[in-house]
């Protein structure tokens, strides 16, 4: 019988916009909201000067290799035009301040 007491990890694949300079950064992590809360504080040398952030998508997979290689893709342009579709209608309410570069 399998222990009950175990949690499986997941990690989340992640985008925040920048209220400050309309740019997203994409990232993942274990722990979604821990994370979500170094970066409003500032702890992330990336995103410290680009607050504050808005988290507009998130994804959950159930490996890490998963996870690293799905962040790697959604920085692609071929991820970004995944994006931009699965984003639509975030887009739409939201239409000048999305940036595809």
């Amino acid at each position: 019988m399998p222990n009950s007491n175990i949690l499986p990890i997941f990690f989340y694949v992640y985008i925040l916009h920048s209220q400050k300079d309309s740019n997203n950064y994409i990232g993942y992590t274990t722990n979604l909201r821990r994370r979500l809360e170094e970066h409003r504080k500032g702890y992330s040398f990336a995103t410290k000067f680009r607050l504050p952030f808005k988290l507009i998508y998130s994804e959950l997979c159930c490996n890490e290799q998963d996870a690293k290689q799905r962040e790697k893709y959604l920085k692609t342009t071929k991820g970004r035009r995944f994006l931009a579709k699965r984003l639509r209608n975030w887009l739409l309410a939201n239409r000048n301040i999305w940036h595809l570069d």
